[in-house]
């Protein structure tokens, strides 16, 4: 611009002072003296829009940790009845004239189970796909519980297209974490990041298999920290596009180390909303360790029902802020009562660690060894009181193996519109849960899956009705109008919720 302002202003100096074939010629003179150094002084390039300036590039990233993550899938053997599997052919001799007849038109079934006539044979029947990711040499590999949970056969798939049957050591229903393992060694393997430091409008990517698609990638922000969606989680908030089949993979943030295994999203359709949930690394290796060396997870309880500590509630108590976890009973002859806590206690502090909000509570408890002796600080009657609580073992969850599921032996009733099969409850198991009714829940599919509703849960009430066995369940919900939501009360371990469940919905 600055060059061709100064032949613009020469050829107006000679236009107006000189005239003829001279000035027309020493303009032609400068012009040629003007122009190369034009050339070569070029303009300089104008920086880029804001907009698109730090965009990343995430090749080099998925270069680097896509050979570590796997693609899983799970076979559950199941026992069919021949009669089952379409027609047969009728037990003919091949002398018999009809023998070639319904050989040609009624083949069997290459795979088709054989045996005796009627009697149930085993068949492999897919459970789903998910995704997994390599965090040592030797091939341990870290993916979702609900991705291997009931499996009978766990097959693994690395980026080289290799596949490997998978050995369980543990998995975890509360946390959603499980620990595969293949026997291969020499593998490339991802590196933890601290997931304590990532910020909210950080970049972070996901890969894995979603909808079976292996060696996908896909890419978002922390939208935010700390989300509480479950008893001992905060987890992590993505914008990352996360589908079924995405379960189990790495959360990475730009540096290439992990920060979170994908485990959740909000949806109300089943697909991708814009809301997807990660569970912080360092929560899921402190599992997998105890994985590793014991095969299950131990946690620390202390028996008690908690609630939110309320602006209302905190300004009536003389508390400077809503924080801690307001205790709302306490577990006959627990460790919280034999410790002295009450009713009415507002819990700040327990271990040295402070309580901001009450869910904080279960996971700094369960993280606590069984057996130890920590201090609790108590809000009660305006002033601060210091217990000593003996910490007590929650009971651990059902570890699921890879060795196939006893058949229930009572009745059961298979899943309905809903997506639930319950079996009935033995007494004894009643009695050690202290309920008086309540079915366990065999199998969680569908609009109950998507409303939260596990396999394991105990379900007390549908709508406020009493559930007292499998048969009397499955009158209550044909009787229910399916494009209503109906609420289910569910027992989880030792707390019970109320989960809302939506009937999918219908074009």
């Amino acid at each position: 611009m600055r060059q061709h302002a100064t032949l613009i202003g020469l050829h107006r100096y000679f236009s107006g002072h000189h005239s003829g074939r001279w000035s027309a010629s020493l303009l032609a003179a400068l012009m040629l003296f003007v122009l190369p150094v034009a050339l070569v002084h070029p303009v300089k390039a104008q920086p880029a829009a804001t907009a698109s300036r730090g965009l990343p590039d995430f090749a080099d990233l998925v270069e680097s940790a896509g050979p570590a993550v796997v693609n899983i899938r799970t076979v559950e053997k199941v026992r069919v009845q021949q009669s089952q599997s379409g027609p047969q052919i009728p037990e003919l001799d091949e002398n018999d004239p009809f023998y070639e007849f319904f050989r040609r038109f009624f083949p069997p079934r290459p795979n088709a189970p054989r045996g005796p006539r009627g009697a149930p044979q085993p068949e492999e029947v897919p459970r789903g796909v998910g995704s997994g990711f390599i965090i040592s040499q030797d091939g341990f590999i870290l993916t979702n519980h609900h991705v291997v949970d009931g499996a009978d056969e766990i097959l693994v798939t690395l980026a080289d297209k290799r596949e490997f049957k998978a050995r369980l050591i543990g998995s975890d229903r509360r946390t959603d974490v499980a620990l595969v393992k293949i026997n291969v060694t020499g593998l490339p393997s991802l590196r933890f990041g601290d997931p304590n430091k990532l910020r909210v409008g950080e970049w972070v990517l996901a890969i894995g298999s979603p909808f079976g698609l292996e060696n996908t990638v896909t890419a978002g922000i922390v939208s935010a920290k700390g989300r509480d969606t479950g008893d001992y989680l905060p987890f992590i908030q993505t914008d990352v596009a996360v589908n079924p089949g995405n379960s189990g993979g790495p959360l990475l943030n730009m540096r290439g180390e992990v920060v979170g295994i994908n485990s959740q999203i909000y949806s109300r359709t089943g697909g991708f909303m814009g809301i997807s949930f990660a569970i912080p690394i360092d929560e899921a290796n402190r599992v997998a360790e105890q994985l590793r060396t014991q095969g299950r997870v131990t946690r620390g309880r202390i028996g008690v029902g908690i609630g939110e500590v309320t602006k209302e509630v905190a300004e009536a108590l003389g508390l400077s802020k809503t924080s801690g976890a307001l205790v709302r009973s306490v577990e006959s002859g627990g460790p919280a009562e034999k410790a002295g806590l009450e009713p009415g206690d507002i819990l700040l502090r327990f271990d040295g660690k402070v309580i901001d909000k009450s869910s904080d509570l279960p996971r700094i408890v369960g993280n606590t060894k069984p057996g130890a002796r920590v201090t609790a600080q108590v809000w009660r009657k305006g002033g601060m009181k210091e217990l000593t609580v003996s910490v007590g073992e929650m009971e651990p969850d059902r570890v699921a193996k890879a060795a196939g599921k006893p058949a229930p032996t009572t009745p059961s009733v298979a899943a309905n519109w809903i997506g639930l099969a319950v079996v009935d409850l033995t007494e004894a198991r009643r009695t050690e849960l202290k309920i008086k009714a309540g079915v366990l829940v065999e199998v969680a599919d569908g609009a109950a899956a998507r409303a939260g509703i596990r396999q394991g849960d105990v379900l007390i009430s549908v709508n406020n009705t009493d559930i007292t066995s499998a048969k009397q369940f499955g009158d209550v919900v044909n009787k229910l109008d399916k494009t209503k939501p109906l609420v289910a009360l569910v027992r989880r371990g030792d707390g019970a919720l109320f989960i809302p469940v939506r009937p999918t919905a219908t074009k």
